[in-house]
């Protein structure tokens, strides 16, 4: 089975390649033997017609595997990218104050790629239709956000600032 990330590659930066490589490391190194242990553990239980312990542990033990394999996965198809703007400009981040004309409120986003989003914690995919519209411009510019075909709405970007906070990658 062919999956579209793998043909395309999932935008990421080197700091998110780093951090998925460190999340694989401490994977295989330390919660790996730990899982392993786990299932060795209840299967020395004895009947594992009714342990619960011993399937837990495999569960546990499998997610451990899939995680790794779907983080090599990414990093080897990635399309790395690096953030093109001027620091005055919208990029990658950069946290961008803006205003909701039809709501008449503010907030401040946080651009990031989308392995690092996260719209309830403030952090908008650079892929989101709000990071596509925002990306490159400046502070007092008017940008319409396009959802759908035909509708959308207007922002205004009222500052923006650099953040070089470390964000959590999702999960799968």
């Amino acid at each position: 089975m062919i999956i579209e990330s793998e043909i395309m590659g999932d935008k990421l930066t080197k700091q998110d390649i780093e951090k998925i490589e460190e999340e694989i490391e401490q994977r295989k190194l330390y919660k790996r033997p730990e899982l392993i242990d786990a299932v060795k553990e209840a299967r020395a239980q004895g009947d594992l017609s009714d342990n619960f312990e011993y399937y837990a542990a495999k569960r546990e033990k499998n997610q451990n595997e899939g995680r790794i394999k779907y983080l090599e996965r990414m990093v080897r198809f990635a399309d790395v990218i690096e953030d093109r703007f001027g620091d005055d400009e919208a990029g990658i981040n950069k946290l961008v104050e803006v205003f909701f004309e039809a709501d008449n409120e503010t907030e401040i986003y946080k651009i990031v790629t989308p392995i690092r989003g996260k719209s309830l914690a403030g952090r908008v995919s650079i892929e989101s239709p709000i990071g596509k519209a925002i990306m490159g411009h400046k502070a007092g510019d008017r940008v319409f956000v396009k959802i759908g075909t035909d509708s959308g709405y207007y922002i205004v970007i009222k500052s923006i600032k650099a953040d070089i906070s470390e964000d959590d990658i999702r999960p799968f």
